[in-house]
């Protein structure tokens, strides 16, 4: 999608979890604001989901439909519910992501690129990807009105944490139409 053809005053609102009509009608370049319950998980934590999946355990929340965001948040100041909570690398999700996918995970919050195989299964199992505001940490955290670590608190930071969030900004950069706004955005200015 061109940036002409993109309308950057309109932005979409959704609430979670995704119902499969929600990531459908979602394209490279729209603002979307994020409404619901969401999940934190970084590497470590990604691991160890992938691992309870292939022992057939249960996971530590139902993965239908729901959105998880990249982030490490540090420690919450008196009277916060959470610290400064920006975006993580994407990329370091990326060997674990397809199968969660494939187990219901509807949604991804991070920044940068997302490999081919990640692209290809959002493709696959109708799933998308939103870049959220890298660096501004302080921010993000804004639309996080309560956080709860309910799994794997020794990673520390790391650990899955349930978040409630209102109004959390967000760009879709990969849909489920194959579409990557990192790619078309450059070509967009190559000369």
């Amino acid at each position: 999608m061109s940036p002409e053809e993109l309308n950057l005053n309109e932005v979409t609102r959704l609430d979670t979890p995704f119902l499969p009509e929600d990531v459908h009608g979602l394209h490279i370049g729209q603002r979307v604001v994020l409404n619901g319950i969401i999940y934190t998980a970084r590497d470590a934590a990604h691991k160890r989901l992938v691992e309870l999946i292939n022992a057939e355990e249960p996971l530590p929340f139902d993965m239908e439909g729901q959105v998880i965001y990249y982030v490490g948040p540090t420690p919450a100041k008196p009277g916060r519910v959470i610290g400064a909570a920006g975006p993580t690398s994407s990329y370091r999700m990326d060997a674990y992501a397809p199968l969660l996918m494939k187990n219901g995970l509807k949604g991804m919050i991070g920044k940068g690129t997302r490999s081919r195989e990640v692209r290809e299964a959002m493709r696959l199992y109708q799933a998308v990807y939103f870049a959220a505001i890298g660096g501004a940490g302080a921010l993000m955290a804004r639309s996080i009105i309560s956080a709860e670590v309910i799994a794997y608190p020794e990673l520390g930071p790391e650990a899955i944490s349930r978040l409630e969030v209102k109004d959390m900004p967000l760009i879709v950069a990969n849909d489920i139409y194959g579409k990557d706004l990192y790619e078309s955005g450059q070509k967009s200015y190559a000369v």
